[in-house]
């Protein structure tokens, strides 16, 4: 494996502004957002429009891999999606949610999810994981993608690609009439092929007008995930897998979730739907 030295929280810069002419979500200056109380499957108007956020939010996200390289900060992979989102009349959902002060998640080498980009520079050989919400016309598309920074070592970069793997097998598992749970028995039997920890304790989760709507979409075989699958439904699936255990710490900020070991983890993510024969992704750009 890299032998990288292990990351340190860097410096926020001040909050980047968003324009007032763009609608906020609800929770942004609250401490939490409103539980949500809607259904789970959707109207094909909302579909559409979360079709156009999930759009912005993987072209966001792909503009922002663009400069990734050794001896760039996190923070400014942060500018280019917000400033992404913000022209294409978007609001950034993670801006505000639960006080989170960033526009994207930036979770590195170590680090399962939640990163917050700061004066943390990329170094040659980092893996980078960027997550990637927008919020327009009243819904949120949501995805993620780890990239390879500079020269990235084979078991980094098999990691990668076989996360990869994993969420595009899952996908394919989606179909109506079908428990949520066959999800995470995909996945996890994919990964233990390899050896690799998948994390239990973050989620995949139902996605609409919520930016989390209370729908869990577990990684693992859970005997407890017995939803069954219906068109219209609208989740995100997002797999995170480790090179040692599924256990994990948490930085003192609340945020940003490390592994234990202190091992690399991957991780990628799209939002969907149901259709009547399995699944559409909505975050292609």
């Amino acid at each position: 494996m890299s032998g990288q030295s292990l990351l340190v929280p860097g410096e926020i810069t001040p909050v980047r502004s968003v324009p007032g002419n763009i609608r906020r979500p609800e929770y942004v200056g609250k401490p939490a957002p409103t539980p949500y109380t809607g259904p789970e499957v959707q109207d094909t108007d909302t579909v559409e429009r979360m079709l156009i956020a999930g759009r912005i939010a993987a072209q966001a996200m792909e503009e922002a891999a663009k400069h990734i390289a050794p001896g760039v900060t996190t923070d400014q992979l942060d500018k280019v999606a917000h400033d992404f989102m913000v022209d294409h009349g978007a609001y950034p959902s993670t801006l505000g949610y639960r006080g989170f002060p960033k526009s994207l998640c930036t979770s590195l080498n170590e680090v399962i999810c939640h990163g917050i980009p700061d004066s943390t520079v990329l170094r040659d050989g980092d893996i980078v994981n960027l997550d990637v919400t927008a919020y327009i016309n009243g819904v949120h598309g949501d995805n993620n993608a780890t990239y390879l920074c500079g020269d990235v070592d084979e078991e980094s970069r098999l990691l990668v690609e076989r996360t990869r793997e994993s969420l595009n097998r899952a996908i394919k598992a989606v179909r109506p009439g079908r428990q949520i749970n066959v999800i995470g028995r995909v996945i996890e039997s994919y990964a233990k092929r390899f050896g690799y920890g998948v994390v239990r304790d973050f989620t995949g989760h139902g996605i609409n007008t919520s930016f989390h709507s209370g729908l869990i979409i577990p990684h693992y075989d859970s005997p407890h995930a017995t939803t069954v699958m219906q068109p219209g439904m609208t989740f995100t699936i997002e797999p995170m897998l480790t090179l040692g255990t599924h256990e994990y710490d948490m930085w003192e900020d609340g945020w940003t979730v490390v592994t234990k070991d202190r091992k690399r983890t991957a991780q990628f993510e799209h939002t969907l739907v149901v259709t009547e024969t399995g699944a559409e992704i909505l975050t292609l750009p």
